[in-house]
């Protein structure tokens, strides 16, 4: 079997979605804590040493170090034959939704967040433009979740767990209220929740937390 080692952080989402993939599929990986709040991925030694590309999380298997967390998700659909489309149409669908996510929910949240909620002095108009376009995406998501009760149907995939990530975190990081706002959101979340193994963020991600600055 394979072994796995995950470099992350608690507070990052997309780390969180490879942690829980991990787990949903029985899997056990080592934690590896990563400094981000002190900037060691900006550093010359750990982008030649763990990921080139600056980011966190890397996953590494056998020692293969491996970044990128939507094709590494759907790498873990295929080799463990869960949360992945069955029929080409299905397929399409769970590329469409988690390439989506990747470009409009999760990389404006991603942003919005840490800039929000982490660091002392975010500039407001850039909070403002964040904002304006995460409830775009939002109101996008929650339209679709009124009609399915997951992201491509009736089963949850890598595409739910990559848009789930980010808005799993308590409201006081993302500063949504779904349960007032996006009642179709809040029921999915919820079913995320029920399904056997789940684990939120941080039960599944110890280590040192950053310093919240949210009002």
């Amino acid at each position: 079997m394979p072994s796995y080692r995950l470099h992350y952080f608690p507070e990052s989402g997309n780390s969180y979605k490879l942690a829980l993939m991990l787990t949903m599929c029985g899997k056990r990986f080592e934690p590896v804590w990563t400094d981000f709040a002190g900037g060691i991925t900006r550093t010359a030694d750990w982008r030649r040493t763990v990921n080139e590309m600056g980011e966190i999380p890397v996953l590494e298997i056998d020692n293969l170090k491996m970044t990128q967390t939507a094709p590494l998700l759907l790498k873990l659909a295929d080799q463990y034959g869960r949360f992945g489309g069955e029929t080409p149409e299905e397929k399409f669908e769970l590329m469409r939704w988690l390439f989506w996510d990747n470009h409009k929910l999760t990389g404006y949240m991603a942003a919005y967040r840490y800039m929000r909620t982490f660091i002392p002095d975010g500039d407001p108009q850039v909070l403002k433009y964040f904002r304006r376009r995460l409830d775009d995406f939002i109101g996008i998501l929650e339209q679709h979740l009124a009609r399915n009760a997951f992201a491509i149907g009736g089963n949850p995939t890598v595409a739910d767990f990559s848009m789930m990530a980010y808005l799993h975190y308590p409201s006081d990081e993302h500063g949504y209220d779904f349960a007032q706002s996006h009642p179709a959101i809040h029921a999915w979340l919820g079913r995320m929740a029920a399904l056997p193994g789940w684990k939120p963020a941080y039960e599944l991600l110890p280590g040192r937390r950053m310093t919240k600055y949210a009002k």
